[in-house]
C-alpha cells in the first residue's frame, strides 16, 4: 500500500479522534443528550461535524487554493496551524475528566448540534489552518490521498462521540475516570508533536529553518508532508471550544 495514504490516513486519524474525544461543546450536547433521551439521540448529534463542516472545507478550499503557492503565506498558516495544535494538546493534557449535570439540560436535537458547530469558531480555525492545507496537499498527489484523510477524520470523529455516547450509556462514571484522563494526555502528546512538526514546516518554507527553501509549487505538493515524514501513527490520534 501506498506510504502517504498511510501518512493522511495516520493524520485525519489522530485529529479525529482528539476532536471526538475532547470537551467541548458538541461532546457535552452529545453526553447530555444520551443521559436525557437515549443513545439514540447522542448518536443523532454526533453525527453534526459532518453536516456543518463540508460547506467550511468547501469555502476554506477556495480561499487558500492560490494562496498555498505563495512560501509566506504558506510558512505563516503552518505557523498558525502549529500554534492551534498546540494550545489543543495542552488542553487535552490538562483536561481532569467531564461532569455534566442532566437537571440543566434542556431537550435538544441535531439541529442544536449543527447550529453549536456553525457559530464556534474553533471549526473554523482548524480547517484554515491544518485540515484544508492538508487536504490540498494531498490533492496535489491524487484523489485517493485527500480521500484517506477525509474519510479517515470524519469516520474518527463521529465514531469517538458515538462511543462517548455508548459508554455514558453504559456508565456516568467514564468521564470522571482515570482512562478518560490518560486518553486525553496521550491525544495530547501527539497533537504537541504534531504542532512542533508543523512549526518546522512553516519556518522552512520561510527560509528561517536552516535547511533549503523549499519553492512554492513543492510547498504546495509536500505540505504537511515535510511534518509527518519519519513520524509513524498507530490507530492513535480539535477540541471544540466556545
Amino acid at each position: 500500500m501506498d506510504l502517504q495514504v498511510i501518512d493522511y490516513f495516520g493524520k485525519g486519524t489522530l485529529l479525529g479522534l482528539a476532536a471526538g474525544f475532547s470537551p467541548g461543546p458538541l461532546t457535552v450536547l452529545v453526553i447530555g443528550e444520551t443521559l436525557r433521551h437515549g443513545l439514540r439521540s447522542g448518536l443523532q448529534v454526533a453525527i453534526a461535524p459532518i453536516l456543518t463542516d463540508i460547506p467550511i472545507i468547501l469555502l476554506t478550499m477556495l480561499i487558500l487554493e492560490k494562496a498555498m503557492n505563495t512560501p509566506l503565506v504558506f510558512g505563516a498558516i503552518s505557523l498558525a496551524g502549529g500554534a492551534f495544535l498546540l494550545w489543543l494538546g495542552y488542553t487535552s493534557m490538562r483536561t481532569q475528566g467531564m461532569e455534566i449535570q442532566t437537571a440543566a439540560l434542556e431537550s435538544r436535537s441535531i439541529r442544536k448540534g449543527i447550529a453549536i458547530n456553525l457559530l464556534n469558531p474553533n471549526p473554523y480555525v482548524f480547517w484554515i489552518s491544518v485540515g484544508t492545507p492538508t487536504i490540498l496537499s494531498a490533492l496535489a498527489t491524487s484523489p485517493l490521498h485527500a480521500a484517506a484523510f477525509l474519510g479517515s477524520f470524519f469516520f474518527f470523529i463521529v465514531g469517538s462521540k458515538a462511543l462517548l455516547a455508548k459508554i455514558v450509556d453504559g456508565s456516568r462514571t467514564f468521564l470522571k475516570s482515570s482512562a478518560y484522563r490518560w486518553i486525553m494526555r496521550l491525544l495530547g502528546l501527539l497533537l504537541i508533536v504534531y504542532a512542533v512538526m508543523l512549526f518546522k514546516a512553516g519556518l522552512t518554507s520561510m527560509g528561517l529553518w536552516p535547511q533549503a527553501r523549499i519553492p512554492p509549487p513543492q510547498a504546495v505538493q509536500d505540505h504537511f508532508g515535510v511534518i509527518a515524514n519519519g513520524v509513524s501513527f498507530s490507530l492513535s490520534t480539535f477540541s471544540r471550544f466556545t
